[in-house]
């Protein structure tokens, strides 16, 4: 392991190995450091991702596909059942051969991957951050670089010890449980989506399959609605009901940030990528392709601010634009968006359903669906057409 190299990519996710692709695309030195020891596990995502999406950052490889999705199915608190998105393809990947592939593709480009590398601090010098301080296999290191991009997830301490203030309300998080599921009767290309205050308080329940009787089951609640149960519990009653002779293979718990997007995300020779830069959809909570659209902007502002010599905030601040005018903007509407729906009630939600079932199947695409559930928001609707059309 090298003592010091021009950039330090803590976190080898997809936003971490994708900025760390494109930095050594881009003639960096790069040292990639990943905690676990090994890439891609534990898994704590649902894998859902649109192809649309996931083509707009990367060729398509079946070998980390686990399942094609040709369909959305809705269900409302009353039972009522709404197909939509006709036409549209998305993907359940297995994220671990997928993170393994892209933190390959990191190295391929001329990266240096270490698990098992848990950084402990940040070596900084006039408040500007100059390296980090991990243990690699019971080894206490130090290793310098000109920028340290933060990618380690939701739990992040990168951007805290850069000086970023990361902090969240709870009121702004969302817990969420998930089981992987055998032994269920599904229908294999097709997404389900089941809201409710009885299932999930300000959030929704999933259902993705991963196979023709098998599949990620999982929910996330609001924490602004302060639930009396846990996530896990709210799970296990929705899996008891749902699939009651299901057979969990996996179970995770964890938090998923749904607020606003972070004010900074850059700091004097540090930024921030993904969970750790809070670049999740706070609608949906999915943030694959977006971490992997911060990582390879990331990796073009870092390059270029190295080669210049500058690795002040102010240079680094060209990623936070472009990263406002890519994904920013349209994760604040999403925001908006929630902060509207995640208010409903069961019967604002029956009600919303029962007009989806009067627009036809071929009609009801993403924005239809929003425009339906905005109507006694006519601005919110404007702005949706902005993100979907």
């Amino acid at each position: 392991m090298k003592r010091e190299v021009d950039l330090i990519v803590v976190g080898a996710g997809p936003g971490g190995s994708w900025a760390a692709k494109h930095a050594a695309k881009a003639g960096l030195s790069v040292l990639l450091l990943e905690k676990d020891r090994e890439v891609g596990v534990p898994v704590r995502c649902a894998e859902g991702v649109s192809e649309k999406g996931l083509r707009s950052v990367i060729s398509i490889d079946t070998r980390w596909i686990a399942q094609v999705i040709r369909g959305v199915r809705f269900i409302a608190p009353d039972g009522t059942k709404v197909d939509a998105y006709p036409g549209e393809t998305g993907y359940i990947l297995n994220r671990k051969l997928f993170d393994a592939a892209l933190a390959e593709e990191a190295c391929q480009s001329g990266a240096h991957l270490y698990t098992k590398a848990n950084v402990t601090g940040l070596l900084m010098e006039n408040g500007r951050t100059r390296g980090v301080r991990l243990r690699h296999i019971g080894e206490e290191k130090e290793i310098r670089c000109s920028i340290v991009i933060g990618a380690d997830g939701i739990e992040s301490r990168i951007g805290r010890w850069g000086g970023l203030n990361t902090a969240i309300a709870w009121t702004e998080m969302a817990a969420c449980a998930q089981m992987t599921c055998c032994n269920i009767d599904i229908e294999p290309e097709r997404v389900e989506l089941y809201m409710g205050r009885e299932i999930a308080p300000g959030g929704y329940a999933w259902v993705f399959p991963k196979g023709p009787r098998s599949a990620n089951v999982g929910l996330g609640i609001s924490g602004a609605f302060n639930p009396d149960k846990k996530a896990l519990d709210y799970l296990k009653d929705f899996v008891s009901r749902r699939f009651p002779n299901a057979f969990a293979m996996t179970i995770v718990a964890g938090g998923v940030p749904i607020g606003r997007p972070l004010r900074d995300i850059v700091s004097d020779g540090l930024m921030l990528v993904g969970d750790a830069g809070r670049q999740t959809n706070p609608m949906s909570g999915g943030g694959i392709v977006n971490a992997m659209i911060a990582g390879e902007l990331a990796a073009k502002t870092a390059a270029a601010a190295i080669k210049q010599g500058d690795v002040s905030v102010r240079k680094l601040r060209a990623y936070a634009r472009d990263w406002t005018r890519e994904e920013g903007r349209n994760n604040y509407l999403s925001y908006k968006f929630k902060e509207v729906i995640s208010g409903f009630s069961d019967e604002d939600i029956n009600q919303t359903a029962r007009m989806l079932l009067k627009i036809p199947v071929e009609k009801r695409n993403a924005f239809n669906v929003f425009k339906a559930a905005l109507i006694r928001h006519p601005k919110l609707v404007l702005e949706a057409r902005k993100v979907f059309l």
